[in-house]
């Protein structure tokens, strides 16, 4: 089954994620900023071995590195650059219009967010994925 990086800085949230998604099947990886998250994904520090999600889904409000800086970062890595993204924030339409130029970003989700759409988005996310 698919793995999924939870990318979000309110436990709550990634409870939540991890309690919904592990029960369609899928392995899910956190990580609370945007600087877990490129170390989880072997981006800073470099580590080619990393195992590397299906999907990652991000919030954009985060510490030390938010989920737009991330996003870039990502864009710029061969190894990340194909990887769907869920963009999953309270914020409105101004932090969607920053991602909309983003081609990796499949979805567009805001908290509070029903957790069967989210799991039949993420389905028809990862399905629709080109195998590498």
């Amino acid at each position: 089954m698919a793995t999924i990086l939870v990318v979000d800085d309110e436990p709550e949230i990634v409870t939540l994620l991890r309690f919904v998604l592990e029960k369609d099947g899928y392995k899910i990886l956190e990580a609370s900023n945007g600087q877990v998250a490129l170390e989880r994904l072997g981006v800073q520090p470099p580590e080619p071995t990393a195992t590397l999600p299906d999907l990652i889904i991000l919030d954009i409000m985060m510490p030390v590195m938010d989920g737009y800086t991330l996003n870039s970062r990502l864009q710029k890595e061969p190894k990340t650059q194909g990887i769907p993204i869920l963009v999953l924030t309270a914020k409105g339409q101004k932090m969607r219009d920053l991602f909309e130029m983003a081609p990796n970003v499949a979805a567009y989700v805001q908290k509070p967010f029903d957790p069967k759409m989210l799991r039949e988005l993420i389905a028809g996310i990862l399905s629709s994925k080109k195998p590498a």
